[in-house]
């Protein structure tokens, strides 16, 4: 069995797509997935599977719509590629407050995101990743998951330093 980080995208999220943790467990874990952990109420999830990432989205999508009706984006990572992103960080890790990672469905392209006013924030595109530094917090960046969507024409969920740092320790148990 190998470990894989998922993300689901907008679940939770201003009280729309709701899915109890423990539910999203037990369907999980009728999809034959092992050793489910789920973190905070946003669909992030450390599970073991002998299926490649493309096979264990396209379940979990298909599980999510057949039992609680949402078409719900997934997105999957090994465990090296999670390591690998969070090491491929360019931009600095002080505060961790305003550290995020974009995570795509598949590798862009685009080296640029046309987006105007983005003031102080940084981004850099690297593969299937968007590493943000957004100094003013994201509250307030221009660097929202549908405009990064948009631009680049994918599939993008954004997870904050310790939501990433958090799975990943979470795969280690």
């Amino acid at each position: 069995m190998r470990k894989y980080i998922v993300l689901l995208r907008g679940i939770n999220v201003s009280g729309k797509n709701k899915i109890p943790m423990a539910d999203l467990r037990d369907l999980l874990s009728s999809l034959q997935f092992q050793n489910i952990q789920t973190y905070i109420q946003s669909g992030n999830i450390v599970l073991e599977s002998n299926e490649d990432k493309s096979v264990i989205c396209n379940k979990i999508k298909e599980g999510i719509q057949n039992k609680f009706g949402f078409d719900v984006p997934v997105l999957a990572r090994t465990i090296q590629e999670w390591k690998k992103a969070i090491e491929n960080y360019p931009f600095s890790i002080k505060n961790e407050k305003i550290v995020a990672f974009t995570f795509l469905n598949k590798a862009s392209k685009e080296s640029v995101i046309e987006v105007k006013n983005i003031g102080e924030d940084k981004y850099k595109i690297v593969d299937d990743v968007v590493y943000l530094y957004c100094p003013l917090g994201f509250g307030k960046t221009k660097l929202t998951n549908n405009s990064i969507e948009k631009k680049l024409n994918v599939i993008a969920t954004t997870r904050n330093l310790r939501t990433v740092k958090r799975l990943l320790d979470l795969s280690k148990l």
